[in-house]
């Protein structure tokens, strides 16, 4: 080791902690970011198991449509399903919501305090399943009447042909009435979904 011929050792420059500051903000910076990836899967879990909750809902809305078709079969009979029959959820004539009316809420200040649901209860699930039968027809009593004013198929309609000789074909058609069977479907984490099915009998 060199000594300087005046004897003294070189004083050595003071340390500012600059490095020390920067690796400080580094750090701070990786543990936000860090919190943040972390918040973010959290969500996007969350979402996922929002939208399973979701799919399941509307996948248990068929036990409501199946039961609504079984009754109406089971029923569809002489004047049977002329008159409303609140008790099963069956109406028939058809409501439908008011101009900026959601189907929740016509169902939930309309269909259930007139007592016009059916509900099957809960599944394995853990969803509850209801339905409303609706006859697509504007007033109750037999939809042959002109008065009701069903929607259902024609009885008979014509086809013309432009082959030379064919005439006109006649085609025939049975007479049958259309209903509207919709399911609400409510299961865990507030979960709302609906089915609706148009069915012709």
């Amino acid at each position: 080791m060199l000594i300087p011929a005046n004897g003294r050792m070189p004083r050595r420059a003071g340390q500012r902690g600059v490095v020390l500051m920067i690796a400080l903000i580094v750090l701070v910076a990786m543990t936000l970011a860090g919190i943040a990836l972390m918040r973010s899967v959290d969500t996007t879990t969350l979402i996922a198991g929002n939208l399973a909750f979701q799919q399941a809902a509307t996948n248990s809305g068929d036990a409501g449509t199946e039961a609504a078709v079984t009754w109406l079969q089971n029923n569809n009979a002489g004047a049977n399903l002329f008159a409303n029959v609140y008790a099963q959820g069956y109406a028939a004539a058809r409501q439908d919501p008011v101009v900026g009316q959601s189907w929740d809420a016509f169902w939930t200040s309309v269909l259930v305090p007139a007592g016009q649901v059916a509900t099957l209860g809960q599944d394995a699930t853990g969803n509850t399943v209801s339905y409303a039968i609706q006859r697509l027809c504007q007033a109750v009593g037999d939809p042959s009447v002109s008065g009701a004013d069903c929607n259902q198929p024609q009885t008979t309609g014509s086809a013309a042909s432009s082959s030379k000789g064919a005439g006109v074909v006649q085609l025939l058609y049975n007479s049958a009435v259309y209903y509207r069977i919709t399911s609400r479907i409510v299961g865990p984490r507030n979960t709302v979904s609906y089915v609706q099915t148009i069915v012709m009998m």
